[in-house]
């Protein structure tokens, strides 16, 4: 009997090749009826899909289909896949679909739409166009492309600008460290917002800066300050307490820690398309150029306020050694006429915390 024979063995009778006959006949009914089964399932709704997925499992397992309705199995699990979101699941049945039946324009759209869902544009592109090549007007495939194409270019605008924000950042970085600016850790974020330095196509840095009325803690801000303009201040109280000539301007002798070269850029980058990167290329672990880990007046006889000699141009106050910019330059305002500047100027003033 067939039953009987070893594995590999050849019908010696003819009793055996009728038996042989006989039991694929079986397994052919029973794949087809399987099959059947499973596409009763699907349309039954999504209570019913596991049961659509084993019928279709069983109906392979028979081995007894040709390679075109098999592949038509391998399709129709996909599509249930897909339907339940397994989507590596579905691109691995389409495939293997695919390769049974190169003509299986379902499976050249399951793999597309798996694909897409995976975030596999390329290959999502490539099943679409081949699918597309053997059946030029089949309109889900060509949507399915269109939607393709769109998420790509996408992509491709977000990696163009991720690229820009990154280059600017990195321009930025390294005209500072040739000036030799210490920067370090932001404050009075919440009065500027992400206001950053910009590089100009002369390769002049313009600043925004920020003024502080130290006495009533007000506030100005200068969005475009280029580094190479006189350090002079705006238009100031109705008052009259801080005409030109009764004002002078202040900063804060450096007294912290000064950033990396990595934490700068990732400064720069946010409120970016590239706020999200965290790599920056090889040297992103190295610190700015020729600046100390640590700037401190503390200890050295020098007020804790410098006064600005504002006939110096904006670069040349704030690379002063003991300038620390903190993100942006920050520059304090006070009234030589104020019973303040007294407090102010022996060093019993303070930024409330």
């Amino acid at each position: 009997m067939a039953l009987l024979m070893e594995k590999g063995a050849e019908p010696q009778t003819e009793r055996e090749l009728a038996d042989l006959d006989a039991i694929s006949a079986l397994k052919e009914s029973a794949a087809i009826e399987l099959k059947e089964e499973g596409n009763k399932y699907v349309k039954m709704g999504k209570k019913h899909y596991q049961q659509a997925i084993n019928c279709y499992t069983r109906a392979i397992n028979q081995k007894a289909l040709s390679d075109t309705e098999t592949a038509i199995l391998f399709s129709n699990r996909a599509h249930v896949n897909l339907l339940l979101g397994n989507y590596g699941r579905a691109l691995s049945d389409s495939e293997e679909a695919i390769k049974l039946s190169p003509t299986n324009v379902k499976a050249f759209y399951r793999a597309a739409k798996a694909s897409l869902s995976l975030n596999k544009l390329v290959e999502a592109k490539a099943f679409s166009e081949k699918g597309l090549n053997q059946h030029p007007d089949n309109e889900e495939l060509k949507k399915l492309k269109k939607q393709v194409d769109s998420q790509i270019s996408e992509l491709q605008q977000r990696e163009a600008q991720v690229s820009k924000a990154l280059k600017t950042a990195k321009d930025i970085v390294s005209a500072i460290e040739d000036r030799g600016i210490k920067i370090g850790k932001t404050t009075f974020q919440e009065l500027t917002g992400l206001k950053k330095p910009i590089l100009d196509k002369d390769h002049m840095l313009h600043w925004p800066v920020l003024l502080l009325y130290a006495e009533v803690m007000s506030s100005d801000f200068i969005e475009d300050f280029c580094e190479t303009d006189i350090a002079e201040p705006l238009p100031w109280d109705k008052e009259n307490a801080y005409t030109r000539d009764a004002i002078e301007l202040y900063y804060e002798a450096g007294s912290g820690v000064c950033l990396s070269k990595k934490e700068i850029i990732s400064n720069l980058l946010q409120g970016t398309a590239a706020s999200h990167i965290e790599t920056f290329g090889d040297d992103d672990t190295d610190a700015v150029k020729s600046s100390p880990k640590v700037i401190s007046s503390v200890g050295n006889n020098r007020s804790k306020w410098v006064k600005v000699n504002e006939r110096k141009t904006l670069h040349a106050v704030i690379k002063e050694p003991n300038f620390v910019i903190p993100g942006i330059p920050v520059f304090f305002v006070v009234s030589k006429r104020s019973s303040f500047y007294k407090d102010f100027k022996s060093g019993k003033w303070s930024l409330p915390s």
